[in-house]
């Protein structure tokens, strides 16, 4: 009833306790905002995906592999080629969406040996278009026009070398045989998908995301990205430890104890049991007895062999020079006459040029049926005949029967 005080208000008086405290400590706790729970549990289980010393044994691994893709890259586009330090994080397709261009071409490559995952690579289009001209001969401005099949194959084959180039690294670093399969481009519009799964299973959830800032010469500045599922980066960084791992060596076994000196067997007296005849005393000067047979105990003299032992040294060899059969300039002849008859069955190919030109790979393209292409030779000069590409004769066309042929007029020694 409202005037009214309860029992708890009661006994809070009589203790002396102000009814109002005893009123808000009886509120219940205001409950977390669950816009705060989910941020703090999302970094949580960031955390927990990849360790700190697992992001940097990831870039250490992409480092060593992308430097060998750049030395590839500068012999394919004939530019300088430089792939800065590797970024390390995890991410989720929509921070991918929110930090990189799109449309954009993405690049995946299974690896068939050594390791068992997918990468995907996710270069800028302006950037495979550049990439694309510079190797086919251009300078790397022709970059007007869609994105077609041309610069698609063009982009496969340079990252098919590229991470070949890395794969070896990668085999090299690792002490296990890695290859990879033929890479598949596709360009992509990242907004018309809502999901990464659509495009790969991995790009689902979180995984790995390197990001390599790229300059080629002064016509690329630009950001490359290298995806990787966590599973994948975690068996990646696992095998890498294992290698690069100081290898303990194996304590030296102990010495055995050396085996106790046997005591020498006591020698026997020479004088036991023998008669003392007429032994003079050793004391009384120079009449003593003659050691009658007994040879002189002692070391050989220097420079003189042992007898019985043989001496320790080099064997003596025999060197004589070699003698060589000459053979005349006649019997030359003879035997090449007769080994030509061994290579008498043998096919050769014999080709005939009626002229050549060079064109760029824009020229060859506009080729359509009915396109004139003038040749270096002029009507009348003779034709230039060739037996496994080398120039052998000259000599006219003619015609015999419906058939085109060859009337050799001069032999090119």
């Amino acid at each position: 009833m409202d005037g009214m005080l309860s029992q708890d208000e009661i006994n809070a008086l009589l203790s002396g306790m102000d009814p109002a405290e005893l009123q808000a400590s009886s509120e219940p706790a205001p409950e977390p905002d669950k816009a705060d729970s989910f941020v703090v549990g999302t970094a949580a289980s960031n955390n927990l995906s990849m360790t700190d010393v697992e992001k940097d044994a990831v870039g250490e691994v992409a480092n060593i592999s992308m430097g060998s893709s750049a030395t590839t890259l500068y012999s394919l586009v004939n530019r300088k080629v430089n792939i800065t330090t590797p970024v390390v994080d995890v991410a989720t397709w929509e921070s991918v969406l929110q930090d990189y261009e799109r449309p954009c071409v993405f690049i995946q490559i299974h690896y068939t040996a050594g390791l068992d995952g997918t990468n995907i690579l996710v270069l800028r289009e302006h950037d495979v278009k550049i990439i694309t001209d510079l190797m086919m001969g251009g300078d790397g401005t022709n970059t007007e026009g869609e994105l077609g099949e041309l610069h698609l194959s063009a982009i496969s084959e340079a990252m098919n070398q590229m991470m070949g180039a890395a794969a070896t690294s990668l085999s090299t670093m690792l002490g296990t045989m890695i290859d990879i399969s033929p890479p598949d481009a596709s360009f992509i519009d990242l907004a018309e998908f809502k999901s990464g799964a659509d495009i790969a299973p991995f790009l689902g959830g979180e995984f790995v995301k390197i990001s390599f800032a790229m300059q080629i010469g002064d016509l690329v500045d630009s950001t490359i990205m290298q995806l990787y599922p966590i599973e994948f980066a975690k068996k990646l960084v696992t095998t890498f430890m294992e290698q690069t791992a100081p290898k303990s060596e194996p304590e030296p076994a102990p010495a055995p104890a050396p085996a106790p000196t046997p005591a020498p067997a006591p020698q026997p007296d020479p004088t036991m049991g023998m008669p003392q005849m007429g032994m003079p005393d050793m004391n009384q000067g120079s009449m003593g007895m003659p050691q009658m047979g007994m040879p002189q105990m002692g070391m050989p003299q220097m420079g003189m062999p042992q007898m019985g032992m043989p001496q320790m040294g080099m064997p003596q060899m025999n060197v004589q020079p070699a003698q060589f059969q000459t053979f005349s300039a006649d019997y030359i002849a003879k035997q090449a006459h007769e080994n030509i008859g061994l290579i008498m069955d043998v096919p050769l190919s014999v080709t005939v040029e009626l002229g050549r030109t060079s064109k760029s790979i824009s020229e060859i393209l506009d080729f359509a049926p009915g396109t004139i292409i003038e040749l270096d030779k002029i009507a009348g000069e003779p034709i230039d005949v060739l037996v496994n590409g080398k120039l052998v004769a000259k000599g006219e066309v003619v015609v015999i029967e419906e058939s085109f042929a060859i009337r050799v007029t001069e032999i090119i020694k």
